[in-house]
């Protein structure tokens, strides 16, 4: 007679085969893994793990979700229903979940989790590469004046221009966790100055933060006064909601180039629309905005001195296999008893 596994994982979101059975063959033996591709919405991308709007399960493929809900102890992350539902409500067991998304804080809280003993790992480090280009990606968009070159192109024009160089300029990230550091280390390869924006600042972090100054949240204005390029790479939490705001830009020099890989919430929207039609903020290159999709009526679609991204500069084809390498780690800890020495566990009071 086979006894009934002690763990049973169920994968939630559209995740590649190859990673399924890395999972399955790293999985201790009293550990059951559940996979059903047939459940969950077609894919878009590579590494989407939402899929398809408008997917719907039938009848029988609903009895089954909620059925594998029911039995999982473990979650590759958070579930989400056919009527657009969130949350752990069908499945009681569940003690763990690996999402696939370093921000997640809000999320958590809203689900009521933060209260319990469901530990939450999150994919923090994973998009660090992605996000880190991006960010100087928009920033030699910038200094070397791509939009001239691909008006020109398209003119048929040839005409000889100077452009601007990244060396010596000052850059500086507010929220310099492992994305940021891994910003402040492209930027040290382009030879600017960098300040870095954190909650614990000292000067032993410079080091490890690639910085030249480290400055805390209270000097948040001292740090951006003068910055050619701005950086956010900020958890969304109470206290950073709207931390972006004019005063902000009242604190910074004309021309100055922002960029957010953090979330929308961190900004205040219409101060931001503002100073970039005012000419205050000179560019910026938003992968993120206060609400997505963006809608069509927002006037940040036509400026000119914006770049919209679609809240797609972190993903990557080397994305899941990065999450995947996490949640083996974690999940041999896990079995073993050892939640202490599993590795991106979420802080639900410091929601990161």
């Amino acid at each position: 007679m086979t006894s009934s596994p002690s763990h049973v994982v169920f994968i939630t979101s559209p995740l590649e085969y190859e990673h399924v059975e890395r999972i399955r063959a790293a999985a201790p033996e009293c550990t059951e893994v559940l996979y059903e591709p047939d459940l969950l919405p077609p894919t878009r991308y590579v590494a989407d793990h939402k899929g398809r709007d408008g997917f719907v399960r039938t009848q029988s493929q609903e009895t089954r979700w909620r059925e594998a809900l029911s039995r999982a102890t473990i979650l590759w992350d958070f579930p989400s229903g056919s009527q657009g539902t969130r949350g752990l409500s069908l499945a009681p067991q569940v003690k763990w979940v690996q999402t696939t998304s370093s921000g997640v804080g809000q999320a958590v809280a809203s689900m009521g989790l933060a209260e319990t003993d469901v530990i939450v790992t999150t994919a923090r480090g994973v998009h660090a590469d992605a996000l880190a280009e991006f960010a100087i990606f928009v920033m030699l968009a910038h200094v070397k004046d791509l939009p001239r070159l691909q008006r020109d192109q398209q003119a048929h024009r040839w005409e000889r221009y100077c452009c601007g160089e990244l060396s010596g300029k000052s850059l500086t990230i507010i929220g310099a966790g492992q994305v940021g550091a891994r910003v402040a280390c492209l930027a040290r390869a382009f030879n600017m100055r960098v300040n870095a924006v954190v909650n614990r600042p000292s000067p032993e972090r410079r080091d490890e933060l690639f910085a030249d100054a480290v400055f805390g949240q209270s000097d948040l204005k001292t740090a951006v006064s003068n910055a050619d390029y701005i950086v956010l790479a900020t958890p969304h939490t109470p206290q950073t909601e709207r931390m972006i705001d004019a005063s902000v830009w009242a604190a910074t020099k004309k021309g100055v180039v922002f960029i957010n890989i953090a979330r929308g919430q961190v900004v205040d929207e219409p101060a931001m629309i503002q100073a970039l039609a005012d000419g205050h903020i000179g560019m910026a290159g938003l992968d993120v905005a206060t609400t997505e999709p963006l809608p069509p009526g927002s006037p940040l679609w036509s400026m000119p001195n914006v770049m919209i991204s679609p809240h797609s500069a972190s993903t990557a084809p080397s994305e899941n296999r990065k999450i995947t390498d996490i949640f083996i780690q974690n999940l041999n800890h896990y079995v073993r008893g050892e939640p202490d020495r599993m590795i991106n566990v979420l802080d639900k009071a410091r929601m990161y």
